[in-house]
């Protein structure tokens, strides 16, 4: 499990980084402009690592069903070599995933003012720049990958029923809530990506652009990597007396 968290924490690290920094120097800067070089490779490295995210999180959920319904063969299956290829096929497809959205995306003719109404190289905003409707096999990239994430969360919700109806079988209540414990910041973490994604995805695309798409943008750009680390962080005992501690010392001098 640990292993996985490394790659997950070095994942989101990339993930936010592709997009954060840049705006928050643009912002200094109040200068908006990106050259066609730099919006390429933004777009690749953020398509990549959402990607990589999505396959990311379905590995880990493998590792935690086999750890909770076959605990004694767990060494056995979730082996090194199990861990180095889960890992090797996370960062490949992320790979694959971002070469595939970026050719898609810049073989398209653009024309206009060439503004970006987001403050990254989003596909969707590059997508109305499009002169004709050149843009079909990049909809048909998009098609594909959510295709594969949507079979990345039915395997998700699959391997948690198994894994609850494994644990409600469990006759020590201190077990349950043990094996519980280990699920919940993986299923915390999984909720609020897909979740995220899911708003963005599904959400209503208009030509103007309001607070809302904005908003929605950073929820699910810059929200999920910055709270990963802290829901599986709550898990640890030092940190947990920590937060218990401020929360005292807060409340005191609220009241």
């Amino acid at each position: 499990m640990y292993f996985f968290l490394k790659h997950l924490s070095c994942l989101d690290l990339c993930y936010i980084t592709v997009t954060v920094p840049r705006s928050i120097c643009d912002s200094f800067l109040h200068s908006g402009y990106t050259s066609l070089w730099e919006c390429i490779l933004q777009c690749f490295t953020f398509s990549a690592c959402c990607f990589a995210e999505v396959v990311m999180l379905t590995v880990m959920c493998y590792d935690r069903y086999v750890a909770i319904c076959f605990p004694l063969r767990y060494e056995i299956i979730v082996n090194i070599n199990t861990c180095v290829y889960g890992v090797l096929a996370v960062w490949i497809s992320g790979v694959i995933a971002g070469i595939m959205h970026t050719a898609a995306t810049f073989t398209i003719h653009f024309c206009g003012t060439n503004i970006i109404h987001q403050f990254f190289c989003d596909v969707p905003q590059l997508l109305k720049l499009s002169c004709s409707n050149d843009y079909i096999s990049e909809l048909g990239v998009i098609a594909f990958l959510a295709l594969t994430a949507l079979l990345c969360v039915i395997f998700i919700g699959f391997s948690y029923t198994h894994i609850f109806c494994t644990v409600l079988k469990i006759p020590s209540a201190g077990s349950r809530v043990k094996a519980f414990s280990t699920c919940l910041p993986h299923l915390s973490v999984v909720t609020l990506f897909f979740s995220t994604g899911a708003i963005e995805f599904l959400k209503p695309h208009s030509d103007s652009p309001t607070g809302l798409d904005f908003f929605l943008t950073v929820l699910y750009t810059v929200v999920p990597p910055t709270l990963n680390p802290m829901i599986y962080s709550l898990r640890n005992k030092t940190l947990k007396a920590g937060l218990r501690k401020v929360f005292k010392e807060s409340k005191a001098y609220l009241f």
